[in-house]
């Protein structure tokens, strides 16, 4: 033998042994495992190995495989035992053909080890039992398709032997107890391991600290228990150091919660760290941001979601990265990043818990995935497991939760009311509907034959026609998308035209303004000339809408804008039509409704 066809027969032995090895630590196939022989030697055939009726594999050291299709060849022998493939049946080929497909399909669904690549073709066929197909084999045929799963190239891969047999003595194993004792071994090792007591079958891995902390959810915290379910923590301080994650870190999309390991923290802060990621998941943080700025917004969640878990005494909130004002207590996080947005040199400094000047909501989607639909079903999926885990700890009664929380939460189970509907009902307070009454007042003398008879009749009684009209703000500049503008427009005239609003001023602003009076709601219908494409200054547009002596004093604004324009200040009753996700660079005193 020369040294290269021995240093290939030293590897694939080495292989075999990692295989088994893996077979011999699976809590399904240890009990069998544990009373067979195994050989590995030269078979002078291209096959993997075989099994016999007395407990002996024979495996093929002249065949290259990776040590998971050797667990998996292994394990297909084992099955062969454990399932009382020893019988002698009058068609063998037939029977070992049906045994096979049998125990291909079987590993398939339990998915383990690799199957090699003869065996990697799914079986689709539904086979309720080896004797059921064998007889399907001996009526109909053997399919072509279904003779290439036997680990023994053209011959059985499970050999039958008699007591009186020479090869070896004949040992007496009940195999099938063997089988269902494993059965039952590998059950509780995976709700062992579904419950992060350990995080392999085999046992031979202690929870981590995070792990424990995901159990605890599980089975003690129902609020947030359904959603760490969901979540894979990954605990990799390498990787964690590569990413910038000083201690910890959520993905949304991805479903990861990264936690530093290098950080000492003890287990109630590892409590709350974990509660902190998970509930930036079920809040919808990342899909609420909405074109914010992403660590200012990140900042926002942060104060509110600590205030919260401080307050349910939810383990104890790390010394690094935890970010908690007492006076920000019961305020939303959009109002707080408003707060923050206006001291920008105090806030560009704080750490999170990944780090200084960087969120811990890992967002691995373009920085417009809000827009549109894209990512609402996971989105979907994380509330409706926060409302479900709120429902089941309410009903536990497993303890205390702030009435902001369980406010947000239930707002956020709601579907989000549709932007032409908020604005509708902004049109709703501003123009009350028309009232008709009744009256009897003297018709003109001009009528009929009786001018002299007082009929009832009905009239609308709304006041001074001149006062229903508001003004709109239009901004032209070359930011603005045309057809969110025509869109805008299009919705504001219906509203008009549905509430009797019989004039709307409009000035179109760009650098400059260009007040086109007032004109008829149906006129914002048809096609309007817009003037301008320029640049963005919308003060002077309003200052004329102040001053105007024929504008009415109460006369509410309309404004249209991206965001991209001036710091505005408006003394009148006011709001902003903008797309989603655009933000202006000021608070904003008047409602806001957000176009997709």
């Amino acid at each position: 033998m020369n040294k290269k066809h021995s240093d290939k027969i030293k590897n694939n032995e080495l292989n075999i042994d990692k295989g088994l090895k893996i077979v011999e630590h699976h809590p399904l196939f240890a009990p069998i495992f544990s009373v067979i022989h195994v050989a590995v030697k030269s078979l002078h055939e291209d096959s993997w190995g075989y099994v016999t009726s007395a407990g002996d594999i024979y495996l093929n050291n002249e065949k290259k495989g990776s040590k998971d299709e050797w667990s998996y060849i292994i394990a297909h022998c084992l099955l062969h035992l454990g399932l009382s493939h020893n019988k002698k049946m009058e068609n063998p080929e037939a029977w070992n053909i049906a045994c096979d497909c049998f125990i291909t399909k079987f590993l398939s669904e339990l998915k383990f080890g690799k199957p090699p690549i003869e065996f990697n073709e799914p079986i689709y066929e539904s086979i309720p039992s080896e004797e059921k197909l064998y007889e399907r084999f001996i009526q109909e045929g053997i399919p072509q398709n279904l003779k290439k799963y036997s680990t023994r190239k053209a011959k059985s891969d499970f050999l039958i032997l008699n007591k009186g047999s020479s090869h070896y003595y004949y040992r007496k194993v009940d195999y099938p107890t063997l089988l269902a004792k494993g059965m039952s071994m590998a059950v509780q090792s995976a709700v062992r391991v579904a419950g992060g007591i350990d995080t392999s079958l085999d046992g031979s891995t202690v929870a981590t600290q995070a792990q424990k902390a995901k159990t605890w959810f599980m089975s003690s915290f129902p609020l947030l228990g359904a959603l760490a379910s969901d979540f894979e923590i990954i605990e990799d301080a390498i990787l964690c150091t590569r990413m910038d994650i000083s201690v910890g870190a959520i993905s949304v999309n991805t479903k990861e919660i990264y936690i530093n390991s290098s950080v000492q923290l003890t287990d109630e802060e590892m409590k709350f760290l974990m509660a902190h990621e998970l509930l930036h998941a079920g809040l919808s943080h990342a899909t609420r941001r909405q074109g914010r700025d992403p660590y200012l917004w990140n900042v926002a969640c942060d104060y509110v979601i600590n205030s919260w878990l401080i307050e349910m005494k939810v383990g104890d909130m790390p010394h690094v990265g935890g970010l908690y004002d007492p006076e920000l207590k019961g305020l939303s996080a959009e109002t707080i990043y408003d707060r923050i947005a206006a001291d920008l040199r105090i806030y560009r400094k704080l750490k999170t818990f990944k780090g200084i000047g960087v969120g811990d909501i890992i967002e691995t989607k373009s920085p417009d995935f809000w827009d549109g639909n894209v990512g609402m079903d996971l989105d979907e999926f994380y509330r409706r497991a926060l409302a479900q885990g709120l429902n089941y700890h309410q009903i536990q009664d497993r303890g205390y939760l702030p009435l902001g929380l369980v406010e947000e939460i239930k707002s956020l189970s709601q579907p989000p009311i549709p932007w032409d509907v908020e604005l509708a009902k902004w049109f709703d307070r501003m123009f009350h509907p028309i009232e008709k009454v009744r009256t009897y007042s003297r018709q003109s003398r001009r009528q009929a034959s009786t001018p002299n008879i007082a009929r009832p009749r009905w009239i609308n009684q709304s006041g001074d026609q001149s006062e229903r009209t508001f003004a709109v703000i239009v901004d032209t500049s070359g930011s603005m998308d045309r057809v969110l503008l025509g869109k805008a427009l299009g919705t504001i005239a219906s509203y008009s035209i549905a509430r009797d609003v019989p004039l709307v001023r409009v000035i179109f602003c760009d650098a400059t303004s260009h007040d086109e009076g007032y004109l008829h709601p149906e006129t914002l219908l048809e096609k309007v000339k817009i003037k301008g494409r320029g640049g963005t200054i919308l003060q002077p547009g309003i200052d004329m809408i102040e001053s105007a002596k024929d504008f009415p004093k109460n006369g509410p604004i309309l404004i249209i804008t991206d965001g991209y324009c001036d710091r505005l200040s408006i003394k009148r009753e006011h709001a902003f039509v903008m797309p989603q996700g655009a933000r202006l660079p000021f608070i904003p005193r008047g409602e806001v409704f957000r176009m997709k």
